[in-house]
């Protein structure tokens, strides 16, 4: 029994981890999301924002959304080492079930960064 929660344990990291970096993807590639362009093919930039400010914004999402995906690689990992260092009849510790609560929290910060 203990090892059906560890298996489910590791799925339910390895899925929110998937998921976060699906959703961010998904966001990159969705065409209706995107700005129109022009003839040219240029995007044609918002009258209200300033081009400039705009693209830091833009930078400095990408880097904040890079960044939490590697610390949502590490927490995975961790949880992962966690799980197999841990004999079988032992029952999942409650610092294993905040890091999981960690894992989902971030994930969910990732995707929300990644809807804008």
């Amino acid at each position: 029994m203990n090892e059906s929660r560890r298996e489910a344990l590791k799925l339910a990291a390895g899925a929110v981890g998937i998921a976060a970096i699906c959703a961010w993807a998904a966001r990159a590639q969705d065409p209706s999301q995107r700005t129109p362009s022009t003839a040219s093919g240029e995007a044609q930039p918002d009258p209200g924002v300033d081009p400039k400010r705009a693209k830091t914004l833009l930078e400095q999402n990408q880097k904040d959304i890079k960044k939490g995906i590697e610390k949502l690689f590490q927490l995975a990992s961790e949880l992962k080492d966690e799980v197999e260092k841990t004999d079988s009849v032992t029952v999942l510790s409650v610092a294993m079930l905040r890091k999981t609560e960690d894992i989902e929290k971030l994930a969910r910060q990732i995707r929300d960064k990644a809807k804008g």
